[in-house]
């Protein structure tokens, strides 16, 4: 009796063990070893919306954090002045299809005297002076559609569907042509980001399924990898003025992993769910 409870109580702690040791091998499998992060960043493309002309702002038709469509007007510039200069090359068109039809004319009246009456040197200025009224025709024609243009740009619309954020414009703000006014967050564009320790991306292929959870809502997606970075900045080694490699004297003998970015797209998220780029998510590479 006493030895078969004996041999009861070293099958129990010897399954005790056996399974601590399990459970603390698969911890430090899960933990070490298995590709997953909670370094992971909800990520969008930012345009920097700009206009294509100078001018001051005479309305603003957006509010911050508002969705837009593309092809939607954002804000629109004074358009005054624009407007004149569209009048304006209109009316040097007409000026010079004036001059240019009454070059022509005097061309073709050239042509029609005999040799006799006219030289053949006043035929070629005839001729020269209707080739400078057409040029300068087309030119004022290519000046017309240029202020046109300008007119037409005076409206800054959206490129893409997205989000507008940060929104600091107001009517009466001044803006030059090329200077970021205002920026969109590309709705089509979202995607996470997960930073990958070095020793884990041995364990990590492209298209390899993902299971993506944020951390403030709970929610948790299915995605892919799309792609690894091909490389981050090499902090021991720095810009040096004659192109000579600068390289940090000392050594730090305490190695870290790098952490790589690894790109993942998000497979068929809620068309209800409302993207916000820089949250914070756990990412965990799943097996094929």
């Amino acid at each position: 009796m006493k030895l078969s409870f004996s041999l009861g109580r070293i099958a129990v702690t010897l399954v005790t063990v056996a399974l601590a040791v399990v459970v603390g091998w698969y911890l430090w499998d899960y933990y070490m070893e298995r590709p997953w992060t909670r370094d992971g960043r909800v990520r969008a493309d930012v345009i920097q919306v700009a206009p294509d002309v100078s001018g001051v702002v005479s309305r603003v038709n957006v509010a911050d954090n508002q969705r837009v469509h593309r092809g939607e007007l954002l804000f629109t510039i004074d358009q005054d002045r624009y407007q004149l200069a569209v009048d304006q090359s209109k009316a040097m068109v007409e000026s010079r299809r004036a001059e240019m039809m009454q070059r022509e004319r005097d061309m073709d009246r050239q042509h029609r005297l005999a040799n006799g009456v006219i030289s053949a040197s006043d035929r070629e200025q005839a001729e020269s002076a209707y080739a400078i009224a057409q040029a300068g025709y087309r030119q004022a024609v290519a000046d017309m559609e240029v202020a046109n243009l300008n007119l037409e740009r005076t409206e800054v619309r959206a490129v893409t569907d997205g989000y507008v954020t940060n929104l600091e414009l107001h009517a009466g703000d001044y803006v030059q042509a090329g200077s970021p006014a205002l920026a969109l967050v590309d709705i089509t564009s979202f995607h996470v980001v997960g930073y990958f320790e070095e020793t884990k991306l041995p364990r990590i292929k492209v298209g390899a399924p993902v299971s993506v959870a944020l951390m403030g809502s709970g929610e948790r997606f299915e995605g892919h990898v799309h792609s690894i970075a091909s490389g981050i900045v090499d902090r021991e080694r720095s810009q040096s003025p004659d192109l000579l490699a600068n390289i940090n004297p000392t050594f730090t003998w305490v190695r870290l992993a790098q952490r790589i970015p690894v790109r993942i797209s998000l497979d068929h998220p809620p068309e209800d769910w409302q993207p916000r780029a820089g949250l914070t998510a756990t990412i965990t590479v799943l097996p094929d």
